[in-house]
């Protein structure tokens, strides 16, 4: 009876304790989006606020050359980039006011003058594998005057020794 009792004790403490972090994360991951790029400052940004700033300009649309994307496989500590294409299929300029990668291993980079309609612009994500093994699947969130915001963007690697 001690030993069921001790086991019980022991699942409700485990699945309240799983529970806790899982809220803190759902709720850091909602509202906010660390910056760990070599092209932004150490500060922590609102996501609602990289909302508020996308909504702040005509909204338009855009077409993404692909919103997923294989390096293959790569030999582990290996850096690389890949170019997504971005075209501007709406009425009004596209302005790209921020991309945010979802760990410190990618570094973005993105056109920051407005797309005219009709135009092209780039968003490169740099992908450090020195710290993986195996399979990976990273992404990134866009930032953008259009309807839908975030846009992802991923990319995948099977990391070789």
């Amino acid at each position: 009876m001690k030993r069921i009792l001790g086991l019980s004790l022991l699942a409700v403490l485990t699945l309240a304790s799983c529970k806790k972090n899982e809220a803190a994360e759902t709720s850091t991951a909602t509202t906010t989006t660390e910056q760990k790029d070599p092209f932004a400052d150490d500060r922590v940004v609102k996501q609602s606020d990289l909302v508020s700033e996308a909504k702040n300009h005509a909204e338009t649309t855009l077409a993404l050359s692909e919103p997923d994307f294989n390096f293959g496989k790569i030999k582990k500590g290996d850096v690389v980039e890949h170019v997504y294409e971005v075209t501007n299929t709406g009425k009004n300029p596209l302005i790209i006011s921020a991309v945010k990668p979802g760990c410190g291993c990618t570094a973005p980079d993105y056109t920051k003058d407005p797309i005219m309609p009709g135009q092209k612009g780039q968003i490169t994500l740099k992908f450090d594998s020195t710290n993986f093994d195996g399979i990976v699947y990273k992404s990134a969130e866009v930032y953008a005057n259009v309807a839908q915001v975030p846009i992802e963007i991923r990319f995948s690697a099977d990391i070789q020794p």
